[in-house]
């Protein structure tokens, strides 16, 4: 039976529609901009090896200042389109830069080695000798870093702190890339016209940078001074941080959005995680909950009551303010759990309410306890699927889904948990005819 989608889900599809609409319009109107400026230069290149690797190294800008806006934040993007998916485009976008650091300078030095005649490693060595040039190469060696711990087999064999800690050379990538730009541009140097375009275009991708993760963040911890007012171990592995401050009720936090943690003081400045809410904020405290995965969430057990607290956020938009349909499905994997708990408290998801909840075993599906209460409270139906995934078992296959919630086509889905659990469920949910704008999604992803 078809449902009418609420009025606020109305608005939120299409604020999202709005979101993309005007991003691909952005990324197409500055990409054509761009195509213009290079081949309109400042100077011919010498041969044409030199003028592809200027046509990588213009593109090679305007993607890193795409970058930086995916990086950024931006309030407009993040509440429309969510963390989720910025933080896959970022990732592909990372890969697009790495490439084209390759091959920019690449083509650069082969042109000029057949320009002079000389051997490729003195052909090196004599750029390099030329500081803008030795500092492009040095953002290059940088980003093949990044590149190279944002691949799977790295980032598994990587804590999340060290994963985070290697990617703060993005903001050293930035300088040298920007007095690199000064310095050896062409394309954009033709002219004041080209000049001010591009340098506007960088000044507008590092201002919000600036603005979303340091100026406002400083002025909101500022007035909301949080600390923290209880520790409470849920389990041998999970523990749940109650932090209090001022007026909290105008951070305007929504059950299901999660903030960026620091706690100065008891762990280094660098040190930040993306936990959610484990329960709905009350305008007085906020709780997170977090397993004991990488030292810092390890590490939250002996936080001292009183401790400083430092938040960015909230994001996400795992939120009931996308709803399309009446009635809900929330499915979650391992500590995703936590905004779904959330979710479970706000009171504008009405309707039929069924929560799955996927852990490897009943001991370790954390806050269980908290989730019947509260699924008998709403009246909703809580199912705890536990065991390894086999042949035999597959709790989130078409068949099995179908089998636990039979209109699931009819719901709006709520997903939280690892990547891989997030790409079965995805699949399961095409597979059941689930449309995209029902499937409201945040996967653990390491984003920047």
């Amino acid at each position: 039976m078809y449902t009418a989608a609420p009025p606020q889900g109305r608005r939120r599809l299409g604020q999202a529609r709005a979101a993309y609409l005007l991003l691909w319009l952005f990324l197409l109107v500055n990409l054509m901009v761009v195509e213009v400026m290079f081949a309109n230069p400042s100077r011919p290149a010498p041969n044409t090896l030199i003028s592809i690797g200027r046509f990588l190294g213009l593109h090679l800008g305007f993607a890193m200042a795409m970058q930086l806006l995916l990086i950024g934040r931006v309030p407009f993007l993040e509440r429309r389109i969510g963390m989720d998916r910025l933080t896959h485009w970022h990732r592909w976008t990372g890969f697009t830069i790495f490439w084209l650091v390759v091959l920019h300078p690449t083509f650069v030095v082969l042109g000029y080695v057949q320009l002079e005649r000389i051997a490729l490693l003195a052909e090196i060595v004599k750029l390099a000798a030329y500081m803008p040039v030795l500092l492009g190469m040095i953002a290059a060696v940088l980003v093949g870093v990044m590149a190279f711990t944002s691949l799977r087999m790295a980032r598994r064999r990587m804590s999340y702190e060290a994963w985070h800690a290697t990617h703060l050379v993005v903001y050293v990538v930035i300088v040298l890339s920007v007095i690199h730009q000064v310095y050896e541009g062409t394309a954009f140097a033709s002219s004041t016209l080209t000049r001010t375009y591009w340098w506007g275009l960088w000044a507008f991708a590092i201002g919000s940078l600036l603005v979303n993760r340091l100026i406002v963040p400083l002025v909101r911890n500022a007035r909301h001074r949080l600390r923290v007012v209880a520790v409470v171990p849920e389990t041998d592995e999970a523990v749940s941080v109650y932090v209090a401050g001022n007026q909290l009720d105008l951070l305007r936090a929504r059950p299901g959005q999660f903030f960026w943690w620091r706690f100065p003081g008891h762990n280094p400045w660098w040190q930040v995680n993306p936990w959610s809410l484990s329960a709905a904020p009350d305008g007085r405290t906020l709780r997170l909950t977090a397993k004991a995965i990488g030292s810092t969430s390890a590490g939250l057990r002996q936080l001292p009551v009183g401790a400083r607290v430092y938040v960015e956020g909230p994001y996400g938009a795992l939120t009931t303010a996308g709803r399309t349909r009446e009635n809900a499905l929330l499915i979650a994997g391992g500590i995703g759990i936590t905004p779904i708990r959330a979710l479970l408290e706000d009171p504008n998801l009405t309707g039929d309410i069924v929560v799955l909840y996927r852990a490897r075993t009943p001991a370790d599906a954390v806050l269980i306890d908290e989730l019947r209460d509260l699924a008998q409270a709403r009246g909703a139906r809580l199912h705890l699927l536990t065991g390894r995934t086999t042949d035999g078992n597959q709790p989130l296959s078409p068949e099995r889904l179908r089998d636990l919630v039979p209109d699931i086509a009819e719901r709006d889905v709520y997903l939280c948990g690892p990547a891989a659990m997030a790409t079965t469920v995805q699949r399961s949910l095409r597979a059941l005819g689930v449309p995209a704008r029902q499937r409201h999604i945040e996967a653990f992803r390491l984003g920047a």
